[in-house]
């Protein structure tokens, strides 16, 4: 697998390559800005690049949003000492974020995820109807004890709003996360319904409408036992969703 590094920090850079190196992957090239790192990309025409946020001339969101607009575009893991960027780095594609200094081991699980992932990564982005579209992210990002975890939307069974948090019921656990039920509901519309002002559901978990007393209605999922209560307003749309599945 083919690697560009980028990095404004020559130590941070140098250990970077190293570590990649050492587990017998190539590096391709290396940048210390944003611009730099499209350059290479376009030359090298790397599998992955692992790119620092905070950087000069053009930061690495930016960097990331530009080089998801080539035509063969790497998969991105993003490498910053900076959490409170992965709304917006996994809203930009990124398959990985790492925080400083990376763990040899988390960077070596992010670069099998993108060799595992990638070329499904770029067919998609290839067969999108609007050239100018950006893909669905398949994860949702949530900071953590452990640092920032990122949770496959496959394995979310259900979001609810918590005070000014979204919980996420996934099959390991809990997370808060900062995104907006309305965000969600937008983003994922193919895949998540709203059952209640405060709950949108994954459809893939989705098992079957019950009633309970006093003609409530509650949705049971696929997995676990837990229900939720369906408001009287959702209430005609997810029956007519349950009819067309």
């Amino acid at each position: 697998m083919r690697i560009v590094v980028c990095d404004d920090e020559p130590l941070a850079r140098e250990r970077l390559v190293r570590i990649v190196q050492e587990s017998g992957y190539e590096v391709v090239g290396q940048a210390t800005t944003g611009a730099e790192a499209i350059t290479v990309v376009k030359v090298q025409q790397p599998d992955v690049i692992l790119l620092d946020i905070r950087m000069p001339e053009m930061d690495g969101v930016r960097c990331a949003q530009a080089l998801n607009e080539l035509e063969n575009p790497p998969a991105i893991i993003f490498v910053t000492a900076y959490d409170h960027y992965a709304i917006v780095a996994f809203k930009a594609n990124a398959i990985g974020y790492l925080l400083k200094p990376a763990n040899k081991d988390e960077l070596l699980e992010a670069l099998g995820k993108a060799k595992n992932l990638n070329a499904a990564q770029l067919k998609g982005i290839r067969e999108l109807e609007d050239p100018t579209a950006r893909p669905v992210r398949e994860y949702i990002a949530a900071r953590t004890h452990r640092g920032v975890e990122l949770i496959k939307l496959k394995d979310i069974y259900y979001f609810t709003a918590d005070q000014k948090y979204v919980k996420v019921r996934h099959k390991s656990g809990i997370v808060l996360i900062d995104d907006t039920l309305k965000e969600l509901e937008q983003e994922f519309e193919h895949r998540l319904f709203r059952v209640h002002r405060n709950a949108i559901i994954n459809l893939s978990f989705l098992d079957y409408l019950e009633t309970v007393d006093s003609g409530q209605y509650q949705v049971r999922f696929k997995g676990i036992d837990e229900t939720l209560v369906v408001s009287r307003r959702h209430l005609p749309a997810l029956r007519d969703k349950i009819n067309s599945m």
